[in-house]
């Protein structure tokens, strides 16, 4: 084959350039860079699918705990304190329906959680009445939210945790035995302990006897304070007597069944199930400026007379706050 010369190559290009625009034609003029039209960058397919959220992300919040939650329980991934607190079934399952009933229910409105301390252990003590601890559960829902997390710690009778499935789940929840080397250990290690000393004489008196406190016992929340370092903080509950008007006992049921009291409303037994229906009256939780137990020395915590001195002022500073309450109150159902 005999080697192609550069003007047979010239010849070769033109014939296959030319009839691309027609023979005798000259081929168009390249586009000066000033009629160049402006360039417009459309992203790719990749950085699109690149800044689409994922599935779970697009998904509601409560439905991505909970599926997160499921997946902590198959897996095993949560953890239990010694006393069988387990925080994040106590977020998913219990402090919801639970919030439910105090903003839908009950409107719980709160005065003072200036006094409830973003760190560090407190002795929270509160009045008890309404026949059933509703009262207990509300101030929870209350130090919770109030405090941007933190749990209550509550300090329950031994009937409690006596009870099927009742006493799992209490603890679960973050209840423990109402006993001061519990609540010494939970207060050092800067829980927040609530503690209602009146127990089931303050839950199952009368409604003639409403809104006035119990004995507060010996003192025995004074001196697990004291020896923990950490302040006192009265708690009144105005609206959870008129829940569960208390009418009547049946002594003889109570004492079959086990329990302190079986009460009688106006609304049962006689409606049933119906009847056990919490009525929505408007509730107002305070909590009351510290009393602090630090500046005392170790020592003082044996003193009983300073113990009784300190159960005394927070039993007062509860009862007086109960009366000025119930005072501005104008309304059992709209406060």
């Amino acid at each position: 084959m005999s080697p192609v010369t550069g003007s047979e190559a010239h010849s070769v290009i033109e014939a296959q350039v030319i009839p691309l625009h027609g023979r005798g034609s000259a081929p168009p003029p390249a586009p000066s860079r000033e009629a160049d039209a402006p360039v417009v960058a459309f992203p790719v397919a990749d950085s699109q699918q690149q800044h689409q959220p994922s599935a779970p992300d697009v998904l509601p919040e409560p439905v991505r705990s909970a599926l997160t939650f499921l997946r902590h329980r198959l897996t095993g991934d949560y953890t239990v304190d010694e006393f069988g607190f387990d925080a994040e079934l106590t977020e998913t399952l219990v402090l919801p329906p639970l919030r439910a009933l105090y903003e839908k229910w009950f409107r719980v409105e709160t005065f003072g959680v200036e006094n409830l301390p973003t760190a560090g252990g407190a002795l929270l003590v509160s009045n008890h009445s309404g026949t059933l601890p509703l009262d207990a559960l509300m101030t929870a829902v209350a130090v919770h939210d109030e405090t941007g997390g933190r749990h209550l710690r509550g300090l329950g009778a031994d009937l409690i945790f006596k009870l099927p499935l009742v006493g799992s789940f209490a603890r679960k929840s973050g209840q423990t035995l109402a006993c001061g080397a519990d609540a010494e250990r939970l207060l050092a290690g800067g829980e927040l302990v609530g503690v209602w000393p009146e127990g089931f004489k303050g839950i199952g008196k009368p409604f003639s006897a409403r809104y006035k406190l119990q004995r507060f016992g010996r003192g025995g929340f004074v001196s697990a304070a004291m020896r923990a370092g950490v302040p006192i903080i009265p708690v009144s509950v105005v609206g959870a007597e008129e829940t569960y008007p208390k009418i009547g006992d049946l002594p003889l049921l109570a004492r079959v069944l086990g329990l302190p009291y079986f009460p009688v409303t106006p609304f049962f037994p006689l409606l049933g199930p119906l009847g056990a229906v919490p009525l929505p009256t408007k509730w107002t939780i305070e909590f009351g400026e510290p009393v602090r137990t630090d500046e005392y020395a170790p020592d003082a915590v044996d003193d009983p007379m300073l113990v009784f001195t300190l159960t005394d002022q927070v039993r007062e500073s509860i009862q007086h706050t109960l009366y000025r309450r119930l005072a501005r109150r104008k309304n059992v159902f709209r406060g």
